[in-house]
C-alpha cells in the first residue's frame, strides 16, 4: 500500500483579498493533510492562485494595472495566509507559472488529438463572475437583471467563436465512473447532486474566448484563450510535473487523494475535470469532497451584501488555533455553517480553555508541587486507569477511518470526549487527597493522565498544531514523535527530566459589548 498522500485546496481565484470562505477550505485541507503525516505518509499539500480570465482583466485595468502586475500583488496576499493559517502546504502554485503554462497547453493537445475537441459557435448565459456558463433553467430576473440561481451573479449573452469541448457524449461514461468509485464525490447530498445533473444529459462545453486576452493562448489559434476552469484544473497536475507522467512526483502522487473544495465549485470538479482526464487517458482523482459554505448572519458572504469576514481580524483578536478548531468544530462539513461571535467565545470558553486548556494546566501544576516537577512512573494501573486508556486506544482505528473519510466534526466530537472524561478522572481519583496515605497511587494516577494528556494532544494536534505542540514539548515529547503510533506506546515519555513551564494555552474570552 502507497504510503503517499496528495491533498489540495481549491485554487483561489485573486480577485480581491481573502475571505472565510477561503480560510476554511485551507484550514480543512491542512488538517487532514496533517492527520495523514501522523500516520507516517509522505504527504503533499498543494495550494495556489487562479491567475487569468475576464474577471482579472477588468479588474487589473479598473486599477490601472497590468494584469500580471496585478496578480503579482493579490496572489502574495494569498501566499501570506497560508503562513497566518498556519498551513503545512509543502507547494504554492500560480497559473501564471511557466510549469503550469506547458500542463495545459499539453492537455489540450491530447484533447485535440483524442478527437474532444472542435471549433464552432457559442451563444448562451455567462457569468463573468463565476467564469461559468448557465442554462435557462440555472437562471432568474432578479431586479430587473438575470442572474444564476446558483450564485446570484449576473449574467450576460454571449455569442462568439469558441472551441468546444465533447461533453455531451462523457454523459454515459462519467456514470459508470461514478458507480464504479461511489466515494469519488463525497458528501453523498453532493454525489446525489452531480448524480442528477448528469443524469439529464450534458451539454458540450465552450473550451475558449475571444472576447478577452489575459489567459493561456489556444496553440495553432491565439485569437483564442483557454477557458480559465479548463486552466485552472489543471494546477493539480502542472505542481506534480506533468505531463512528464514518467517523473517519480507524478507517479507517487497522482491520482490526488482528495480535492477539497467548496459546493459552489463541485460541478468543475466533479463533472468537467474528470471528462477532460478521462478523455486525455489520464485518471481522475480519487475523491472531491464538497463543503458548504461559510455564512455571515445565515446568508452567503457576499461583497454586494457587505458581510464579509475578514479571517485575519478574527485571529489577531482570538488566535490561529482557536480559529481553527471552531471552525472545524461548530461547522459541519458538508453542509453551511454560520458563523457567530458569541458561538466562537464560547467554543473557546468551553472546550478548550475550561477542558483541555484546564486540564493541562492542573495535572503539571500538580507535578510540579508533589512530583519534583517529572513525570512519575507506574508500577500497576487500576481498573479505572486502564479503562480511560483503552477507551481512546480501543477507538483508535475508528478515527482514522473517520479522519480517511472527511467525518471531521465525528472525529472531533470523539476527541472532545475524551479530554471531558480525562478531567472526570483526574477529580474522581483526587491524587491530593491520596498524595500521603499513598504516594504510589497518586503517582498511577498522574502517569495515566499524562498519558492521556500525549494522546488527546496527538489526535488535536492537526487541529491545534501551535497549543498541542507546546503541550507534548513541556513532557519532552518532539516534533518527530507526533505520531499516530505512539498513543499505544506508554512507554515513550520521559521521567527523568523536568517538565518545562505552561504558559496558559487559552485565555478566557470576557464580554466585550
Amino acid at each position: 500500500m502507497s504510503k503517499n498522500f496528495y491533498i489540495t485546496t481549491p485554487i483561489y481565484y485573486p480577485s480581491g483579498k481573502p475571505h472565510m470562505g477561503h480560510a476554511y477550505s485551507s484550514i480543512v485541507a491542512d488538517i487532514f493533510a496533517r492527520f495523514k503525516k501522523l500516520e507516517n505518509y509522505n504527504v503533499l499539500f498543494l495550494t495556489g492562485t487562479d491567475e487569468h480570465g475576464q474577471k482579472i482583466q477588468k479588474e487589473a485595468k479598473k486599477n490601472n494595472k497590468d494584469p500580471k502586475e496585478f496578480c503579482d500583488e493579490l496572489s502574495e496576499t494569498f501566499r501570506s495566509l497560508t503562513k497566518v493559517l498556519n498551513l503545512s502546504n509543502n507547494d504554492f502554485i500560480r497559473t501564471t507559472e511557466k510549469r503550469h503554462h506547458k500542463s495545459v497547453v499539453d492537455l489540450w493537445n491530447r484533447l485535440v488529438t483524442s478527437g474532444d475537441i472542435y471549433l464552432d459557435k457559442y451563444s448562451g448565459w455567462y457569468s463573468v463572475s463565476d467564469e461559468a456558463f448557465y442554462d435557462e433553467d440555472e437562471i432568474e430576473i432578479v431586479n430587473g437583471n438575470k442572474v444564476s440561481k446558483s450564485s446570484g451573479s449576473n449574467v450576460e449573452w454571449v455569442e462568439e467563436e469558441s472551441y468546444f469541448f465533447k461533453l455531451s457524449v462523457w454523459s454515459k461514461k462519467l456514470l459508470e465512473f461514478y458507480n464504479k468509485n461511489p466515494q469519488f464525490i463525497l458528501p453523498s447530498s453532493r454525489r446525489n447532486e452531480v448524480i442528477k445533473f448528469v443524469e439529464k444529459g450534458l451539454k458540450d462545453l465552450s473550451i475558449s474566448r475571444t472576447s478577452f486576452s489575459w489567459g493561456i493562448p489556444v496553440p495553432k489559434n491565439e485569437k483564442h484563450v483557454i477557458y480559465v476552469w479548463l486552466d485552472a484544473l489543471t494546477n493539480y497536475i502542472s505542481a506534480l510535473n506533468f505531463p512528464d507522467v514518467e517523473n517519480k512526483k507524478y507517479k507517487d502522487y497522482w491520482p490526488a487523494d482528495v480535492h477539497i473544495i467548496g459546493k459552489d465549485i463541485l460541478r468543475f470538479h466533479a463533472v468537467f475535470w474528470p471528462a477532460f482526464l478521462l478523455a486525455a487517458k489520464l485518471s481522475p482523482p480519487k475523491r472531491v469532497f464538497g463543503h458548504g459554505w461559510i455564512l455571515s448572519d445565515e446568508k452567503k458572504m457576499s461583497k454586494s451584501l457587505g458581510n464579509i469576514l475578514d479571517p485575519l481580524e478574527i485571529i489577531n483578536k482570538y488566535g490561529i488555533d482557536q480559529l481553527r478548531y471552531y471552525l472545524v468544530k461548530e461547522v459541519s462539513l458538508g453542509n453551511d455553517g454560520s458563523i457567530s461571535m458569541e458561538n466562537l467565545k464560547n467554543c473557546i470558553n468551553n472546550d478548550l480553555a475550561n477542558n483541555y486548556g484546564n486540564l493541562c494546566q492542573r495535572v503539571f501544576s500538580f507535578i510540579k508541587k508533589n512530583c519534583e516537577n517529572k513525570i512519575p512512573k507506574s508500577k500497576r494501573l487500576s481498573i479505572s486507569d486502564k479503562q480511560l486508556l483503552n477507551n481512546l486506544k480501543n477507538n483508535l482505528p475508528k478515527l482514522i477511518n473517520l479522519m480517511n473519510n472527511q467525518e471531521l466534526n465525528e472525529y472531533i466530537k470523539i476527541v472532545v470526549s475524551f479530554s471531558f472524561d480525562a478531567n472526570k478522572y483526574f477529580n474522581d481519583s483526587e491524587p491530593w487527597a491520596v498524595k500521603k496515605k499513598d504516594p504510589d497511587r497518586m503517582k498511577t494516577i498522574l502517569f495515566t493522565i499524562v498519558q492521556q494528556i500525549k494522546n488527546i494532544s496527538i489526535l488535536l494536534n492537526p487541529i491545534i498544531p501551535n497549543a498541542t505542540k507546546k503541550v507534548l514539548s513541556i513532557i519532552n515529547f518532539s516534533s518527530n514523535d507526533i505520531k499516530i503510533d505512539k498513543i499505544n506506546d506508554d512507554n515513550c515519555l520521559n521521567h527523568d527530566k523536568e517538565l518545562d513551564n505552561l504558559e496558559i494555552l487559552f485565555n478566557k474570552i470576557e464580554n466585550d459589548n
